[in-house]
């Protein structure tokens, strides 16, 4: 067969399994940014992600099914004598569901919950993790490189078992992102808490005070 007919059944044989329903392309959850931030004696996690719900994911949220999305957090350090070490790992969950009686969305994650009037602003708030403390800072050492990463997926096994079938057979069901990985490092400043950064200022605060204009040296 000479290669350029070869080439073409290749090209249409692509064609053919890109319009068949089961093998329609999972969507992929972006993650657009992460990064941590000293928070007392605490390291919180900031990310964004990027997604649209598929057509299907919409029609079962509007018709009463909640959907769990699960974020994951893992801190690792390299070691070149075994495998890494696992410094520290968290998991949150965010349910999003509508309440056709209130006519509202509703994320809950915890004891927290938001309402709101449409999927998209939910869905816009689903798509920003903030604040989330995820690190002790007695769980770290200075001078020591760790890597940090992220991901976040639609978590089928939460599904009512009927719909688990249907979702683990079907892609349009599958929304999860790559692990976002970035490096982090243990900042020495960091280590002063809350309470000693409360008192340093008042300190400076009563001294001012105490300081006449013109008795400065």
């Amino acid at each position: 067969m000479r290669p350029r007919l070869w080439l073409r059944l290749l090209q249409i044989l692509a064609v053919l399994i890109a319009l068949l329903p089961g093998f329609v392309r999972a969507d992929v959850i972006e993650v657009v940014s992460a990064n941590l931030e000293s928070a007392d004696d605490n390291y919180a996690l900031n990310a964004q992600f990027d997604f649209e719900f598929s057509p299907r994911l919409e029609e079962a949220v509007n018709k009463g099914l909640p959907l769990y999305f699960v974020v994951e957090f893992e801190l690792t350090r390299s070691r070149w004598y075994w495998f890494d070490e696992k410094t520290a790992t968290q998991t949150q969950t965010f349910r999003i569901s509508y309440h056709a009686l209130t006519r509202q969305y509703r994320i809950s994650t915890g004891s927290l919950h938001l309402g709101f009037p449409t999927l998209s602003e939910a869905v816009s708030v689903l798509k920003n993790v903030r604040n989330w403390v995820v690190l002790e800072k007695s769980q770290v050492q200075r001078g020591t490189q760790y890597q940090a990463a992220v991901r976040m997926r639609l978590d089928l096994t939460q599904l009512p078992k009927p719909f688990q079938v249907s979702a683990l057979t079907n892609r349009e069901w599958t929304l999860a992102s790559d692990w976002y990985r970035f490096p982090f490092a243990f900042v020495e400043q960091d280590r002063e808490s809350k309470a000693e950064r409360e008192t340093k200022a008042e300190r400076e605060t009563k001294v001012e005070r105490e300081t006449k204009p013109g008795e400065a040296k």
